[in-house]
């Protein structure tokens, strides 16, 4: 003897029934806003910080390397370069560097030495304006 048990299927819906809704609601939405602009206000001074550190690291390092080849055209020619572009000239730089605070090559203050008989180029700074994190203004790095 067989049985046979009829079960009414589930997969065909009734005329009333809704589709499921599809998307996020408003408050879904709102939420996920405030997540991120949380998250944006923690990350972005960590960002321009570090863009800032950064400048004035590069900047420290070209005065450097340009007080270096001004030592080093002193030692070789017994006097001080008269110009930036005499340490490109005789290829002590390759290139005068840009400030990287001011993004020029032509903002750089220039020191001369006591003894102005011996050329023009003592020392250099930075010629931009206000201060370095460390609170020393940038043309005394």
């Amino acid at each position: 003897m067989v049985i046979a048990v009829t079960k009414r299927s589930r997969d065909v819906a009734a005329p009333s029934a809704r589709p499921a809704p599809r998307g996020f609601t408003l408050i879904e939405l709102l939420v996920v806003m405030v997540i991120l602009s949380i998250l944006l206000t923690v990350a972005l001074p960590r960002y321009f910080g570090s863009v800032e550190k950064s400048k004035e690291s590069v900047l420290r390092e070209d005065l450097m390397l340009m007080r270096d080849s001004i030592d080093k055209y002193f030692a070789d020619t017994g006097r001080y370069p008269d110009a930036l572009a005499d340490l490109v000239a005789k290829r002590y730089l390759r290139a005068i560097p840009a400030d990287p605070i001011t993004e020029s090559a032509d903002t750089w203050v220039i020191v001369p030495p006591e003894d102005t008989t011996k050329g023009a180029v003592y020392d250099v700074h930075s010629g931009a304006q206000g201060n370095a994190l460390d609170g020393k203004p940038y043309g005394e790095l």
